[in-house]
């Protein structure tokens, strides 16, 4: 039996920093019958994540707005369309340079995602409440 989100039922998260995410395919949405992860994520002007790496490999694509990529200190800008994609175990982050918010949409190939910060070497569980975008 297919899963069908329904945007407007989705509850949306606070990941700090006034960055907000809507999570669409998951386990809990799909009732643990998910092999990937997906949501969308919108970042308000000068905002962006910390740097990080995942246990798994992502895929991004700016369905909105503008700014960067930094992978393993290399920046490379991104526009409308533009996808990015990172490896496992590959330090990352993405940061708003437009002057409107930047929406983006995010894949991971695996639905039990986690977060590793570079600054902390903390690793959390992805969208959990210690995963936070804003603050670091």
């Amino acid at each position: 039996m297919p899963t069908v989100i329904k945007f407007d039922e989705i509850e949306v998260l606070d990941r700090g920093g006034a960055v907000r995410t809507w999570p669409l395919i998951t386990s809990h949405s799909t009732g643990g019958a998910a092999k990937v992860a997906t949501g969308m994520s919108v970042y308000p002007v000068g905002a962006g994540a910390p740097l990080h790496a995942h246990n798994c490999d992502e895929q991004v694509l700016i369905l909105e707005g503008d700014g960067f990529v930094e992978v393993e200190g290399e920046r490379t800008s991104l526009t409308q369309w533009d996808t990015a994609y990172v490896e496992a175990g590959t330090f990352h982050r993405y940061h708003n340079t437009g002057e409107v918010p930047m929406k983006i949409l995010w894949i991971y190939n695996r639905p039990d995602v986690t977060r590793t910060f570079a600054d902390t070497g903390i690793t959390v569980e992805h969208l959990t409440p210690e995963d936070q975008m804003g603050g670091r």
